[in-house]
């Protein structure tokens, strides 16, 4: 397929239409900034220290031009990757709509239980995870159908704007603390057979699972339809997103480096467990008072996660051939109903492990 982009006119657009293009690539940002930040660059650190830091960033560069080519086809061709695979033949569709419905499933009731427990940090009552799971859910599906894209445009922006700050802000109060770790202290090595399913996993999801690029041309059609948008601002709005990502992992392995490396304390297995373990030595290292700073940037890394797959899962309904155009609305309706069931059966399940 031509990935190639179109020739740009004579006059360049400027930075304030260059600013005010910015959308899908903080979307895509949002939507990346999650466990993979939060549990798996913040263990990098708390493990292994600095030493892993340069193969995050080497990860972001190599994985770039694919996350870029779905910006590249949408604005060289008017339509969305998920159209390129319709245009190869049905078959290629449905295989990659049956895998977005089961990674859809599983993701979000993953993030949505992640999102729970973070915003019992906040209650000033105890409440079951399953309710506060229905809240997160309610509250997302309700942001997503009152304003749809300028609402998840909007929202992204303003958490990735919190996070960012929140997070720059805790890594400075750190490292004016100095590290935790001792000055003889010999952190173990990442370079051994033992540190290779860590590493293999930390890496295939960071920033984010390859899928994100279909995702992020298809928030990009959307914002096509509302306004003027060049291939000079579509990259723009990319590379911001994509870059701050890759920085932002950073910033989080200096979180793991500077606060937990070298402490002695047993990390939990569980992301969930992780980030409750993440707050509560913030507070015992920094002060009581910065508790709820790092759960607040807990919970905007969990939730823009969150909140953007339900909506990915929206926009990558097969609803571009003959028969899905003419059935669309039962499609979509037998979809929703079928994936509420799985998500609830699921939810029942993974709050019956943790019972157990």
């Amino acid at each position: 397929m031509d990935t190639s982009l179109p020739s740009e006119p004579a006059s360049r657009p400027g930075l304030s239409h260059l600013v005010r293009s910015l959308g899908p690539g903080i979307m895509m940002a949002a939507a990346a900034v999650g466990g993979s930040h939060l549990v798996a660059s913040t263990k990098a650190g708390a493990i292994y220290g600095w030493q892993l830091a340069a193969l995050i960033l080497l990860v972001n560069l190599f994985k770039y031009p694919f996350f870029r080519a779905g910006v590249q086809y949408t604005v060289g061709t008017g339509n969305s990757l998920i159209q390129g695979y319709e245009g190869l033949g049905r078959g290629y569709l449905w295989v990659f709509t049956l895998l977005t419905v089961i990674s859809a499933v599983v993701n979000t009731a993953a993030l949505l239980l992640f999102s729970a427990s973070l915003l019992g940090y906040f209650l000033p009552f105890e409440s079951s995870s399953l309710a506060l799971c229905g809240v997160v859910l309610v509250t997302c599906i309700g942001i997503l159908f009152a304003g749809h894209y300028k609402a998840l445009d909007g929202l992204s922006k303003a958490i990735m704007a919190t996070l960012t700050v929140a997070t720059v802000t805790a890594v400075i109060i750190a490292a004016s603390n100095g590290s935790v770790a001792p000055a003889d202290y010999q952190a173990p090595s990442p370079w051994t057979i033992a540190a290779i399913g860590f590493i293999v996993v930390t890496m295939g999801w960071m920033p984010a699972p390859i899928e994100i690029s279909s995702i992020t041309s298809m928030w990009l059609k959307s914002q096509c339809k509302k306004q003027t948008v060049t291939a000079q601002s579509a990259l723009f709005d990319f590379n911001v997103g994509y870059i701050g990502t890759a920085l932002l992992a950073l910033v989080f392995v200096a979180l793991g480096a500077l606060v937990i490396h070298g402490s002695g304390t047993e990390l939990s297995a569980s992301g969930v467990g992780f980030s409750h373990q993440l707050v509560g030595m913030y507070a015992s290292t920094i002060g009581e008072w910065s508790r709820y700073l790092i759960a607040v940037i807990a919970f905007f890394c969990i939730f823009g996660s969150t909140i953007t797959v339900i909506d990915a899962t929206r926009a990558q309904l097969p609803n571009h051939s003959d028969y899905c155009k003419t059935n669309q609305k039962r499609i979509q309706k037998a979809i929703k109903l079928g994936s509420s069931w799985c998500l609830l059966r699921l939810y029942r399940l993974l709050l019956s492990s943790l019972k157990h």
